[in-house]
């Protein structure tokens, strides 16, 4: 649609109100507001969403492989090695690690907590970028024999630090005469490991393989092998053919069938979000149907000059349709500019408004998560905008043809 100078020119006199048509302006900026605020708030939204399943997704990964194979109780993996090898071999495959995973109670002094013990080698905990990075400053080299890496927020909780003794407590213990006794044994803390998810660190307990092996009694066993591919996009394939390899001593599960009821519920509610502060700019739409409402019935009688002077029902349609969209499309731009900057200092502004407020807002008890994240796709941002665009060119269709279908004779006869 191309619009003249004259059009141009007369829709950004109406839009700069005089004093008298103050209420006016205050509706329009209404309208400038709540654009702006339900575009910002979108994508704000939207992009936290993104981040926290990113995050999540990362660190879940990052700590386990997308494929797990577990031996069926009684029958732990006893030539775990050649087996591993295999599974390497596969196409697809980027790395296989022989574990032993168990839960225990590790008790401190007076306290006692619930963890999961993981027996793992050093060079194998090594190939994990992730928990590479959250073992800094541990001297990885000294992890044998009866030295273990516990999480940051265990330690915090049991008031443990590197060099402290806990005892583990395993309730699959010896069985004599007298029942099942407890299996115990009492290991030095090399330090704390931190992965940014609260999960896996107030509960997790890292062991070397074969100190795992000999708490637990598996001789030279392991009971599960976790497989990390190369692209997740080969999911359904490798693990068909490693269910085709394996017997009926052992199972076969993903990352997507153990998380399968979180990451629905986080996408369940994300299009939720969408739908519902979708109305944030609805809502200002109709904040701009009233001002060019307003508008009209306030210009009636300029619009009855234009209009006998030889001005189209076309002109008068696109001047009040440039007003209509010039409101939605600035409060579309500043949205979007307000949103980005929020996104990229998210976890600045939390950390401000906790000190302020002097409360905790992102709890990572309750979000998994240490730090708010924040992952914004350009997509969705353009769907953003694009429905703003589109709400706020509608809002104005309806104002703009009463002011085209206006009676010049009728405005000048009662002016």
């Amino acid at each position: 649609m191309i619009f003249s100078k004259f059009e141009r020119m007369l829709a950004g006199r109406y839009l700069r109100a005089k004093r008298k048509e103050g209420f006016i302006s205050v509706i329009t900026g209404f309208a400038f507001t709540g654009i702006a605020l339900g575009v910002a708030t979108l994508i704000i939204v939207m992009s936290v969403m993104n981040g926290f399943k990113s995050e999540l997704l990362s660190r879940i990964l990052g700590i386990n492989g997308h494929i797990m194979i577990v031996s069926a109780p009684g029958f732990p993996f006893t030539d775990y090695k050649t087996a591993v090898n295999d599974i390497e071999k596969i196409e697809g495959v980027s790395l296989a690690v022989p574990m032993i995973e168990k839960q225990i109670l590790v008790s401190s002094g007076n306290t006692a907590q619930g963890a999961m013990v993981r027996g793992i080698n050093k060079d194998d905990l090594l190939k994990k970028p992730i928990l590479r990075n959250g073992f800094e400053g541990i001297n990885i080299d000294k992890f044998t024999d009866d030295k273990v890496i516990i999480g940051s927020r265990l330690a915090d909780k049991m008031g443990i630090i590197p060099g402290d003794k806990i005892t583990l407590i395993s309730p699959n213990g010896k069985v004599t005469a007298f029942g099942t006794v407890p299996r115990m044994k009492t290991y030095e803390v090399l330090g704390t490991f931190n992965v940014g998810m609260y999960e896996y660190d107030a509960t997790y307990i890292f062991m070397p393989l074969l100190a795992a092996q000999k708490y637990f009694g598996m001789g030279s066993s392991v009971s599960q092998i976790d497989v990390t591919l190369a692209d997740d996009g080969q999911l359904r394939l490798i693990r068909s053919i490693i269910e085709q390899s394996i017997g009926i001593d052992a199972y076969v599960y993903d990352w997507k069938q153990s998380n399968s009821a979180f990451f629905n519920a986080i996408d369940v509610e994300r299009n939720v979000m969408f739908l519902i502060l979708t109305l944030i700019i609805l809502v200002a739409a109709f904040n701009i149907i009233t001002g060019l409402i307003m508008l009209v019935k306030d210009k009636g009688r300029d619009i009855a000059v234009l209009r006998t002077m030889g001005a189209t029902k076309g002109m008068i349609m696109r001047i009040f349709f440039i007003d209509g969209a010039f409101i939605g499309f600035v409060g579309t731009l500043i949205g979007l500019v307000l949103g980005i900057l929020f996104c990229e200092n998210i976890e600045s502004i939390r950390q401000f408004l906790e000190s302020l407020s002097g409360r905790e807002l992102f709890s990572a008890e309750i979000y998994f998560l240490s730090q708010l994240p924040a992952k914004i796709d350009w997509n969705e941002v353009g769907v953003v905008v694009g429905v703003s665009l589109l709400l706020s060119f509608l809002a104005t269709l309806y104002p703009a043809y009463r002011a085209a279908k206006f009676d010049p004779v009728e405005a000048l006869r009662y002016e």
